[in-house]
Order: structure tokens, then C-alpha cells, then sequence
């Protein structure tokens, strides 16, 4: 007797997108199209919610208003197929791409007079993971996230914006081309540089910690598997692993990036 195909998740088709709208992104979620709203509402271009969010999203499209910006609410299966996901918190806005800005060397003498610490990303290839990072920087106020040109390194991206959380709204993401040179000149507009890595030359955080406070901290991840490439090793002030129980090798890169964000901040 033949057997019955394996059932999957339901994927859900999006109807045909019209030739202007092609280059919007979809950003889904409550807290993501809030930040966009309140951060950037020009870019928003139209704003879908179902019945079950219309009320809640009343000050929302107060706000819009002013701005001609139309809003609609539809039904749930209708807002599931334009999203392209169930998982779309009841609201989707269609907005065009945040800019992504370009590293400037002079500009990161700047960064240094404010004393925040920056993260830099370089190979982190889940935009789930690019999300979730942004978030966290977000919350602990850390102004500014560097994408390497590393061939693997995520973009933001639909997915990203959806498990940001608002986060990519408020965090300055830039394009950092040529890596590692911009972890040299990082060094010298005065940031000290530290790296994630495991094995030989990684020191205990507690341990770098104390003495790498005491300059503007750019901090470092690479990708889950590979880890931080060897070049950018090189380039780094220190190395730095956080201890565990050793059960397991190590943490997600996005649990990593919030740990080092709470304690550089």
C-alpha cells in the first residue's frame, strides 16, 4: 500500500505583486511597524491590519493620517497571503528599504567622543540571528551595527525586520567593505576591537573585560560555525570567549551578541 506524503507547514502562496511595489520590504508585527512609524513614517507607504488588531492600531493610523498614508483592515487569511507568513502579529506595513549607510573612518572618531560601544558582524549568516542582534543592541541603547563583506554575512531582510522587534528602526546599520580594514581603522579612530573566538588566544570576557572598558568597545562576532575568520582575528585588540559549564560548545551568536551588549554598554 502506498504511503501517504509526508505533511509539511502550510506554506502560504502571496498573490502577484504589482511592478511599483517590488522593491517595498514587508515589515510584520506590531512592535516593528510601530518603531517604523514612529522612527521613519515616510518610508511606510501602506499599512494592512486584521479586525482582531484595528483597534489597537487606532493611534497608529492617527498618526498616519496627516501623512496620506493609506490603511486598510482585511481578513486574516487575505493579510497571512500578502505577508507571505501566518506570522505577521496582525499587522503589515509596505515600506520602502531602510538605507543601508557606509562605514566612514572620520566619522568613527566621532563615535569614539560618545563613548557608546558599536558591533560589528562579520559572516553572520541566519537573518533570523541579524534580527534578534539588532534587538537586543536596541535595548541596551548600543547606536550602530557594521555588516562585513563577507559573502555568507545576512542583510536585512523581511525575516530580520519581522524578528527585530522595531530593533532595525533605532539601530544605525552600516556597510563595512574591504574587511578587515575596517576593524584597523577602528583601532585608530580609538575603539579598542574585541573579538569572539574559541581556542588559542582567547581569553576568559571577565577576564578582558576591565581593561577593555576603558575605551569605546567595537565587539566582534563571526559566524555559528565557522566562527570569526582568521584575518579578523588578526586585527583584534584581544579575543574573548564566554565561560560556560561546558555541556555545550557554545552559545547562539545572537545570545552571545546580547551577553556582550549588556556588559559593554
Amino acid at each position: 500500500m502506498p504511503q501517504k506524503p509526508h505533511r509539511t507547514a502550510k506554506q502560504i502562496h502571496r498573490p502577484p505583486i504589482p511592478e511599483a511595489e517590488r522593491d517595498l520590504v514587508r515589515i510584520a508585527g506590531f512592535a516593528a511597524v510601530a518603531a517604523l512609524v514612529e522612527k521613519d513614517p515616510n518610508r511606510l507607504v501602506r499599512l494592512f491590519m486584521d479586525e482582531r488588531t484595528a483597534k489597537k492600531a487606532e493611534a497608529l493610523c492617527a498618526k498616519l493620517a496627516p501623512l496620506h498614508k493609506p490603511y486598510r483592515t482585511i481578513d486574516a487569511e487575505e493579510l497571512a497571503k500578502l505577508a507571505g507568513t501566518p506570522m505577521h502579529g496582525g499587522l503589515l506595513a509596505l515600506a520602502k528599504p531602510k538605507p543601508l549607510g557606509l562605514f566612514d573612518p572620520n566619522a568613527a572618531r566621532d563615535w569614539v567622543k560618545e563613548g557608546k560601544p558599536l558591533m560589528v558582524l562579520d559572516g553572520v549568516g541566519n537573518p533570523h540571528n541579524l534580527g534578534a542582534i539588532a534587538r537586543s543592541l536596541a535595548f541596551f541603547g548600543i547606536p550602530r551595527l557594521l555588516l562585513s563583506d563577507h559573502p555568507g554575512q545576512a542583510q536585512p531582510s523581511e525575516a530580520a525586520y519581522r524578528i527585530a522587534e522595531g530593533g532595525l528602526e533605532w539601530v544605525e546599520v552600516m556597510s563595512a567593505p574591504r574587511f578587515p580594514l575596517p576593524l584597523k581603522r577602528l583601532k585608530e579612530a580609538g575603539f579598542f576591537v574585541l573579538g569572539t573566538a574559541l581556542g588559542e588566544g582567547a581569553k576568559p570576557l571577565k577576564e578582558v573585560l576591565p581593561w577593555a572598558r576603558k575605551r569605546p568597545i567595537a565587539l566582534v562576532l563571526g559566524n555559528e560555525e565557522t566562527g570569526l575568520p582568521k584575518h579578523s582575528q588578526a586585527e583584534c585588540d584581544a579575543l574573548a570567549v564566554i565561560s560556560g559549564s561546558g555541556q555545550v560548545q557554545s552559545l547562539n551568536v545572537a545570545a552571545t551578541a546580547a551577553i556582550l551588549a549588556y556588559l559593554a554598554g
